[in-house]
């Protein structure tokens, strides 16, 4: 990874991106993966089935031509066919994945300035949220090929931070819970709990970098450990505002930051109304972006306020995916002001059943 940027040019990237107007950004990001000669591979490919030239797209509107992305490209090709060919080959880096809670994983290459985009929005929420630079960190979230791993350099390279870890594995968990074997995912649980409480135990351990689901086992069974915290950064998808409430009261001040996302692209916590009624997200725009759209037509997005399907799309220099749709619902947030997208509030699984168990995660 490369060399972090001090805060100043993080900042000025925020800066930089929050004033990008969305459809000359989309015009830049469809000419570079459409362009003959050094574009995206699946997408030349792709282009000449679509019926309709992509390079005449000039509004961020009109990306809807190209339907729903099919989720089957990332889980059965080369994730350097979506990467445009301006990008030097060989192509060198980690290649992360999904959780592949459905189905086999979906894979993707994220290039540096991909994973430094991410980050120095982690970075914003981390500063947003009142977290203090060059403090003591552990990570408690999946890591491998599971791009929230990250967080390590995350905090160590744009935060100042020391990161201690341990590693999980949401897969067998989910695996379990499918099986029905309870008594086993409530062992692995455990285990991951004990190594969690033998990290904390020592103390100085300042901020926990986890999911929502392994905290609030975290709450219920180390009580103590969890009030000694000075905050805790959840990231997934599945918190209410009951959860949301329980882990405030236990942190006895700390904070309670919040990140939703997945390998396709994560979305901010801002601050929580009502209670913790409502807890919105906004996307790490322009390079993400998110709608929440109605059941019976993927097209149109629900009025400001409304639930419904979230629809996600990446418009990276480096990978194009369009009109991805989440098995996630949610509230549209519409944030007002200055900021230039929609958000989410409330995200939940859209539907819960033992082939799609959330888990761990």
């Amino acid at each position: 990874m490369a060399a972090a940027p001090p805060d100043q040019e993080c900042e000025a990237l925020i800066g930089q991106w929050l004033a990008t107007d969305i459809d000359r950004w989309t015009r830049r990001v469809i000419a570079r993966h459409f362009h003959p000669a050094t574009g995206s591979p699946y997408w030349l490919r792709r282009a000449a089935g679509l019926g309709f030239d992509p390079r005449d797209i000039t509004r961020y509107d009109e990306l809807t031509a190209f339907g729903p992305f099919p989720l089957e490209v990332l889980r059965r090709q080369d994730p350097a066919e979506l990467v445009p060919l301006a990008v030097p080959r060989p192509l060198t880096g980690r290649i992360w994945d999904t959780g592949g809670t459905t189905g086999p994983p979906c894979r993707l290459f994220y290039t540096p300035e991909m994973l430094l985009h991410r980050g120095v929005w982690r970075r914003w929420s981390f500063v947003s949220e009142g977290f203090e630079p060059g403090r003591d960190w552990l990570q408690a979230t999946p890591t491998g090929p599971h791009l929230i791993g990250n967080g390590v350099w995350e905090v160590s390279g744009l935060f100042t931070g020391r990161v201690y870890a341990i590693d999980m594995d949401p897969r067998w968990v989910k695996r379990l819970i499918r099986g029905g074997r309870l008594t086993e995912a409530a062992e692995y649980t455990s285990h991951l709990l004990e190594q969690l409480a033998d990290v904390l135990d020592g103390g100085g351990i300042h901020y926990l970098n986890t999911t929502p689901a392994l905290f609030q086992a975290l709450v219920r069974r180390f009580p103590e450990l969890v009030g000694s915290l000075d905050g805790v950064r959840l990231s997934g998808t599945r918190l209410s505002p009951d959860m949301y409430r329980e882990f405030t009261a236990a942190l006895r001040g700390g904070i309670c930051g919040r990140s939703y996302g997945n390998t396709f692209g994560n979305a901010a916590g801002l601050p929580v109304e009502q209670n913790g009624e409502l807890m919105p997200y906004v996307p790490n725009y322009p390079q993400v972006t998110m709608a929440v759209v109605r059941g019976d037509d993927w097209s149109a997005t629900v009025a400001p306020g409304g639930t419904g399907q979230v629809r996600l799309t990446v418009l990276h220099d480096d990978l194009f995916l369009p009109n991805i749709l989440e098995r996630d619902q949610a509230l549209r947030y519409v944030r007002g002001g200055t900021w230039p997208s929609d958000g989410v509030a409330n995200v939940a699984p859209l539907q819960l059943m033992s082939s799609a168990p959330e888990g761990l995660y």
